[in-house]
C-alpha cells in the first residue's frame, strides 16, 4: 500500500480522502492555497503545504507548486480529487514521469475520454450506443447547420474539450443554432483552450443515469451499479440516487455491460464512470460521456455496495487486489445524495459568506462530506459546495422519509444555502414517484 498521499484539492474531497488514507495509515500532505488556510482539511492531514493565492490557477491548477510540494514532503503519490488537475493528461504523465504514483486513470484514457467526439467514436467501434452526431468536429457554423440537418431538431451544441455541464446549449432551429454555435465556440475556446464544437441529437425528456466502474489492478472492469442524476440545474446534477428508480434488472443488465465495454475499449484503471442518457419509456440509453475521476457522487454506491471506494482506489494504485469479490457484488438497499451549495435555492446564484452556524445532522443512515464548519469563511473563488448531504435506507421510501429529517436538522446560517430546496423536492409529488426527468427542476420553478 502506498504510504504518504499528496492530496490535490480542497475542501470536502480532500477531506473525504484525508479519512479513508489516515485510516489505513497513510501519511497524508494537502495542499492549500492563501484563501483555505483555516479550512477543517489543512488541520486534519499530517502535513500542509501553502502552495499560492485563491487564484486557483495559482494554486490548485498550479502543477508546479504541487509537484514542488510532493517533492519536499517525501509524498510517495498524488491524488487529485475531482475537479482541477483530475482530468489533465498532462498533469497525469509529469506525476509518473517525476516518479509519483499517480492515482486514477493512466493519461492515454484521460486523453482518449477528454475529446467527446473521440470518445463518441471510441464507444460506437466498442459497441456502446451513441445518439446520432457528428463524428468530427463542426469546423464551421455552415458544418454545423449542415449537421443539424441531418441528425434533426432540436440539437445539441457541445464543446468537444466540455465537461461538468459546462459548454454547451440548445438549439431548436437553424437560427437558435447560429447563436449557440458561436456562443458555445467562444466559451470553449475561452475555458478549455479547445473550440471543437460536437453537434448532437438533444432530447427533451431523458433521464440522466451513470454507471461507475473500477478498472482493477489485475486489468479487470467492473461495474458497480448505476446512479440517477437527473435533479440538475444549469445541466450541473444536485441530487443523485442509487439504484435509479427508472431502471428495471433487464435494462440494468444492458447498462453496467455497455459500461464494462467502455472502460475495456480504453484498457481503464481505478474509478471512472461511465454517464448515458436514458429514455425510460423505451429502455434506449446512449453514451454521454466518461468521467475519466472519482465523482462527487460517488457515496451513493459506497452505501448500496459497502465498499469505500477511495480506498479501492488507493489498492488499485498500489497494485492490490480489491477488497471485495468481483464475482460477488451484491447491491442493497437505497442511498440518495444532496449537494448542499452556497447558493439562493431559488435561483441558484453562488451566496458566499461566514459560516455563523452550522449543525449537521446525525442519525441511522445519515452522512455528511463537509468542506466547511461553524466560523469559516466562503469565498467566491471556488465552487459553491459546501457539504453532501448522504442518506441511505433499505428501500427507497426509507432513504426519503430519513432525508426529510435529516434536511429539516440541517442548520446554516451565514452564506446563502439551498438547504430549502431539497426540503420542496423531498415534498415534490413528481420527484417522490420517481417518473421524474432531468427538467424536473425548471418545472418546479
Amino acid at each position: 500500500m502506498i504510504e504518504s498521499l499528496l492530496v490535490a484539492n480542497r475542501g470536502e474531497i480532500a477531506r473525504r480522502i484525508i479519512r479513508t488514507a489516515k485510516r489505513l495509515g497513510i501519511r497524508v500532505i494537502a495542499v492549500h492555497s492563501e484563501a483555505d488556510a483555516d479550512l477543517p482539511f489543512v488541520a486534519e492531514a499530517d502535513e500542509a503545504v501553502l502552495i499560492g493565492p485563491p487564484n486557483p490557477a495559482l494554486s490548485y491548477r498550479n502543477t508546479e507548486a504541487i509537484l514542488a510540494a510532493a517533492k519536499s514532503t517525501g509524498a510517495q503519490a498524488i491524488h487529485p480529487g475531482y475537479g482541477f488537475l483530475s482530468e489533465n493528461a498532462e498533469f497525469a504523465r509529469t506525476v509518473e514521469a517525476s516518479g509519483l504514483i499517480w492515482v486514477g486513470p493512466d493519461a492515454d484514457a484521460i486523453t482518449a475520454m477528454g475529446d467527446k467526439i473521440n470518445a463518441r467514436n471510441l464507444m460506437a467501434a466498442a459497441g456502446v450506443p451513441v445518439a446520432p452526431g457528428t463524428t468530427d468536429p463542426a469546423a464551421d457554423l455552415d458544418a454545423a447547420v449542415t449537421a443539424a440537418a441531418e441528425i434533426g431538431y432540436p440539437v445539441m451544441v457541445k464543446a468537444a474539450a466540455g465537461g461538468g455541464g459546462m459548454g454547451m446549449g440548445v438549439a431548436v432551429d437553424e437560427a437558435a443554432l447560429r447563436t449557440e454555435y458561436d456562443k458555445v465556440r467562444a466559451f470553449a475556446e475561452r475555458m478549455f483552450g479547445d473550440g471543437s464544437v460536437l453537434i448532437e441529437r438533444y432530447f427533451p425528456r431523458v433521464r440522466h443515469v451513470e454507471v461507475q466502474i473500477l478498472g482493477l489492478a489485475d486489468g479487470r472492469v467492473v461495474a458497480l451499479g448505476e446512479r440517477e442524476c437527473s435533479v440538475q440545474r444549469r445541466n450541473q446534477k444536485l441530487v443523485e440516487e442509487s439504484p435509479s428508480p427508472a431502471v428495471s434488472p433487464e435494462l440494468r443488465s444492458r447498462l453496467l455491460a455497455a459500461a464494462v465495454r467502455a472502460g475495456e475499449a480504453v484498457g481503464y484503471r481505478n474509478a471512472g464512470t461511465v454517464e448515458c442518457l436514458l429514455d425510460a419509456a423505451t429502455g434506449e440509453f446512449f453514451f454521454l460521456e466518461m468521467n475519466t475521476r472519482l465523482q462527487v457522487e460517488h457515496p451513493v454506491t459506497e452505501y448500496v455496495y459497502g465498499i469505500d471506494l477511495v480506498e479501492e482506489q488507493l489498492r488499485v494504485a498500489s497494485g492490490l487486489a480489491p477488497t471485495f469479490d468481483p464475482d460477488a457484488l451484491t447491491p442493497r438497499g437505497h442511498a440518495v445524495e444532496m449537494r448542499i451549495n452556497a447558493e439562493d435555492p431559488k435561483r441558484f446564484l453562488p451566496g458566499p459568506g461566514v459560516i455563523r452556524t452550522w449543525v449537521e445532522p446525525t442519525g441511522e443512515g445519515v452522512r455528511v462530506d463537509s468542506g466547511y464548519t461553524e466560523g469559516n469563511t466562503v469565498t467566491p473563488f471556488y465552487d459553491s459546495l459546501l457539504a453532501k448531504l448522504i442518506v441511505s435506507g433499505a428501500t427507497r421510501d426509507e432513504a426519503l422519509d430519513r432525508a426529510k429529517a435529516a434536511v429539516a436538522a440541517f442548520q446554516i446560517e451565514g452564506p446563502k444555502n439551498n438547504v430549502p430546496f431539497f426540503a420542496e423536492l423531498l415534498t415534490n409529488d413528481e420527484f417522490l414517484s420517481g417518473a421524474y426527468d432531468t427538467g424536473i427542476v425548471s418545472r418546479m420553478r
